[in-house]
Parts: structure tokens; C-alpha cells; sequence
């Protein structure tokens, strides 16, 4: 994935350790990815800067660089796509003339208290319903990594996931699934509203990969197939097999493997918000 071909966001709040951080503002939506329980978002972020460095300061050791250089390029892949998130869902909602508010994404270590709770370190990317932010622990990422979920395309999907989240609330389009929360009604198991509201954002995913792919072309060989696996392997029955459990599809947050493999293709193969209909689905 040549992610350097894309705009950098200045929406991100990297809060981690060892950062000079500032307050901003951020915005709402919820929902989670499927791998990991996660806790919620919420409370106002900040982005990390550097302080200047005197001319007459002699240099780190060269471990201490590479360390440096590891992080900065971890940052500038997730300002990256999440530059190019707000690049193609800002004209996508222009099409439809309505005006897209970009949220902001905050970087966390050792834990975020947030608007929706508290998340622990190494907790899953979410995004919080309450202000309209998503979180992500950078240390998520070598988790799965032992699930074979590999590659940067793998990396930006589930960045573009919680982003959906951010589009569904934005366009009204989880609108059944909200309304139930508040009712108080049942919402989860195979089918159920919940996991219907998983799979759109799996589909929004897939439509933002098609657009930025034909704008930027960036996509490599293998780049595709890396994020079809981290949707099969962040599949509920998967999860579930994982752990040496029976499958409870009853007990189902974010569908199948074989399902979040599909609404992804959907969203990639169309390109188009319609297709996401999950909720209209008789079978999602």
C-alpha cells in the first residue's frame, strides 16, 4: 500500500506517552471493530507535538532514532488514511450536498478515559457515539499480527471501520439500530440490529477503499486479500473458534466472517453508499 500518496489529516490527537500534547475538539459516533471488547470514547483529545531541539544539542543514540523514526512513521500512516478518509467521504457527502464533519482520531497508550468509558491498553480501535471520536492503542496492531492479520491495507481497514461508524450517525443511515438502543430493545445475535450496524460499516469501508483507489492508486498486490482476511478473522464465529468455544450465533455483535468478507467486497466492488443498505437486507 503506498500510503504516502495521500493527504495527511491534521485530526490527529496523539496522546501516547512522551508527547507534548495540546487540547482540541473533537466530534460523535460508536460502535466498535469485531476482535476485541471495547470500551467507548468520548472526553477531548490531544495532538501531539515536538518541542524544538537547540542547535548546540548533541544527537540520541542511534537506537533512540530508529525508536523515533518507528513512531513518527506510525503517526504518519494514520494521519495518512485518515487524510484520505476525510478526502473521499467530504466529496462523496458533497454529492449528496451535505457537508461532511471530520472527526477526530486520538492515539493512546496506557489507556484513554473517554466519553464512553474507560480502555485499557492494547484495547481495540472504537469509536464513541458520544462525541464523535475514534481511538486507537498503535500496540492493537502487533496483537493481531499473531492472528496473522498483516499489512497495511489490513491496518487502514480497520482505521476506515470506525470511520464508518463516524459516516452511519453522520447520514442517519444506522438509524434502526440507534432507535432500538434508546428503546432499549434487543439488539444483538446473527441478524439482529447490531450486527447489521457492523456490516454497514464494513461496506462504508469498502466504498471509501474504491474511491481512494481510483483516485490514488495505491493499492499494491496482496493489499485487497489483507483486508478480506482481517474481516474473516475478526468474523464472530471465527472469534469464537478461536477461543476453543462452542458458536453461539445468538450471542453474535458483528457477523460472520463470511459475512464482514462480503459487505466489504460490496462497498469495494460499487463504490456506492446504496449498496450499504444492510438494515433492507434479508439476509445481511
Amino acid at each position: 500500500m503506498l500510503w504516502n500518496r495521500a493527504r495527511r489529516s491534521d485530526n490527529v490527537n496523539d496522546t501516547r506517552k512522551g508527547k507534548v500534547a495540546r487540547t482540541t475538539t473533537g466530534k460523535t459516533l460508536g460502535a466498535g471493530l469485531a476482535a476485541v471488547a471495547l470500551a467507548g470514547a468520548g472526553l477531548y483529545s490531544t495532538l501531539g507535538t515536538k518541542p524544538e531541539v537547540p542547535t548546540n544539542t548533541p544527537p540520541p543514540p542511534a537506537s533512540v532514532q530508529s525508536i523515533e523514526s518507528a513512531e513518527d512513521l506510525q503517526l504518519k500512516f494514520v494521519q495518512s488514511v485518515l487524510g484520505d478518509t476525510e478526502d473521499t467521504w467530504k466529496q462523496l457527502f458533497a454529492e449528496t450536498g451535505r457537508h461532511y464533519p471530520p472527526p477526530v482520531l486520538t492515539l493512546f497508550n496506557d489507556g484513554v478515559v473517554s466519553a464512553c468509558g474507560y480502555a485499557g491498553s492494547g484495547s481495540g480501535p472504537f469509536f464513541c457515539p458520544s462525541n464523535r471520536q475514534v481511538y486507537l492503542d498503535l500496540e492493537f496492531f502487533k496483537k493481531i499480527e499473531q492472528h496473522s492479520v498483516i499489512g497495511d491495507f489490513a491496518r487502514a481497514y480497520i482505521i476506515a471501520h470506525e470511520i464508518g461508524h463516524h459516516v452511519q450517525l453522520a447520514l442517519g443511515l444506522s438509524a434502526p439500530f440507534e432507535k432500538a438502543l434508546l428503546d432499549q430493545q434487543p439488539v444483538s445475535g446473527d441478524g439482529g440490529l447490531e450486527v447489521r450496524a457492523e456490516l454497514q460499516a464494513d461496506c462504508l469501508a469498502g466504498v471509501w477503499a474504491h474511491h481512494a483507489q481510483r483516485r490514488l492508486n495505491w493499492l499494491e498486490p496482496g493489499d485487497i486479500e489483507a483486508a478480506l482476511n482481517a474481516a474473516a478473522v475478526f468474523g464472530d464465529d471465527h472469534l469464537q473458534r478461536s477461543r476453543n468455544v462452542p458458536v453461539r450465533p445468538e450471542t453474535f455483535s458483528h457477523g460472520t466472517s463470511r459475512q464482514r468478507v462480503d459487505w466489504f467486497k460490496t462497498g469495494f466492488d460499487t463504490g456506492l453508499l446504496k449498496a450499504c443498505d444492510t438494515f433492507a437486507a434479508k439476509n445481511p
